[in-house]
């Protein structure tokens, strides 16, 4: 490599530096959760009852509590805390479903230039993280909870059908069946609603939803599913990027400006003091 071209190799490498340490100092000051969420953005109405501050001790375990006790207050903490925007009308950017570079450089490049679609509307693998932004659907929803539930120890998994996203937990005399993202506790096993979906429709209506959306689930309830043991095992790839790249963000930058700094200070020949 050429002096000149060395020059300015290690003078763009610095420069890189800089600016990913710029952007990561001002995402410090800056808030991921939307603050521009109106009710017409919403798919349900009265959706978030929660900021992030009250819904956390919400999610505690408490001494009092028992495996449904706490999941079933877990439903309902998800449901209120999440706002369940329509998710593919407004521009990714609005409610930052594209992850904004100040929160995470690597994740907003993968979502401006890769082709996969997960990372333009990225959902969270990090169940904090997702709680905190504070939008999502019910894969979202499903993630969370089944992260809160394996923190203290409830054996549980991550259910997919056709268009939906629901949680199972695994009890010793019967498994019960949650939708966090409704805020709904069903009685049964994945196998009973499965064999019989319309089962569920007193516990959707008495949450107050409509007739069109309960038809619309017993119609999904009723079909091939699939079962996930945890959220690695639901979206591994994603799982691990996701913490690789929130454990390089600081590091990154540093150990390029230290290395540009050393270069540069060779070539000219700087005294070390």
């Amino acid at each position: 490599m050429s002096p000149k071209i060395s020059i300015s190799f290690y003078i763009v490498i610095f420069s890189l530096a800089i600016l990913l340490l710029s952007v990561n100092i001002v995402g410090i000051f800056m808030s991921i959760e939307p603050t521009n969420i109106q009710e017409e953005n919403l798919r349900f109405h009265d959706d978030v009852n929660y900021t992030y501050q009250e819904a956390i001790p919400l999610l505690v375990w408490e001494s009092e509590d028992n495996l449904i006790s706490y999941s079933e207050r877990v439903t309902h903490v998800i449901s209120k805390r999440l706002a369940h925007i329509h998710w593919l009308q407004y521009d990714a950017t609005k409610f930052n479903q594209l992850i904004p570079i100040w929160e995470n450089y690597f994740l907003y490049l993968m979502g401006k230039f890769s082709t996969i679609p997960e990372y333009k509307r990225y959902h969270f693998a990090d169940y904090d993280r997702s709680l905190y932004r504070g939008i999502g659907i019910c894969g979202d929803a499903s993630m969370i909870m089944s992260q809160l539930l394996s923190k203290n120890n409830i054996q549980n998994q991550i259910v997919t059908f056709p268009g939906h996203v629901i949680v199972e937990t695994i009890g010793t005399k019967s498994n019960y069946t949650y939708d966090p993202d409704f805020g709904v506790v069903l009685p049964y096993s994945i196998k009973e609603i499965n064999q019989s979906p319309n089962i569920i429709r007193p516990f959707y209506e008495d949450k107050g939803y409509s007739e069109k959306e309960i038809k619309n689930l017993v119609e999904k309830y009723g079909l091939q599913y699939k079962n996930w043991q945890s959220v690695k095992h639901f979206i591994t790839k994603k799982y691990y990027f996701e913490k690789v790249t929130y454990w390089l963000k600081w590091p990154l930058p540093i150990i390029l400006l230290l290395y540009s700094l050393f270069k540069l200070r060779r070539h000219f020949k700087l005294p070390v003091r």
